[in-house]
């Protein structure tokens, strides 16, 4: 939404995501901050369910959700409450769907990599000894 350039364009994009994990406490009893498969089902999942092939726009674009919801689709639009953009996508799942997903698992998720090309990536990153942070992964 009001992008200077080509993207203002309605359009889709492919993206690679890195999930870096650390133990709220320690490695487990096998060495390990957590088995990948745990990582891939729950933040990978959620992916798939919600954004792949779904578009994703931003809740004050009311025009285009109008528009898109009239139009045919098998899944539902992901509104977000900002601009789709890679930063923002990252920063999404960092502090929105990671700590949902990962939440009793003994885990926190403290930065996501975003690559929407091979040579175009973001980098969103949070301190997993913040409090607030392993309160909201504990509960």
């Amino acid at each position: 939404m009001n992008h200077e350039n080509k993207c203002a364009n309605l359009h889709g994009h492919n993206g690679i995501i890195f999930v870096y994990a650390t133990p709220i406490d320690q490695l487990d009893e096998l060495g390990r901050i957590v088995d990948f498969s745990v990582l891939k089902e729950k933040i990978g999942g959620w992916v798939d369910t919600h954004w792949d092939h779904t578009m994703i726009i931003n809740e004050h674009d009311e025009k285009v959700i109008e528009l898109l919801e009239t139009a045919p689709h098998n899944k539902p639009l992901f509104i977000l409450p900002y601009n789709p953009t890679a930063e923002n996508l990252a920063r999404y799942l960092l502090y929105n769907v990671c700590p949902q997903e990962l939440k009793g698992t003994g885990v926190i998720a403290h930065k996501i990599v975003f690559y929407e090309t091979e040579n175009a990536f973001v980098e969103v990153s949070l301190d997993p000894k913040d409090p607030e942070i392993i309160k909201a992964y504990a509960q």
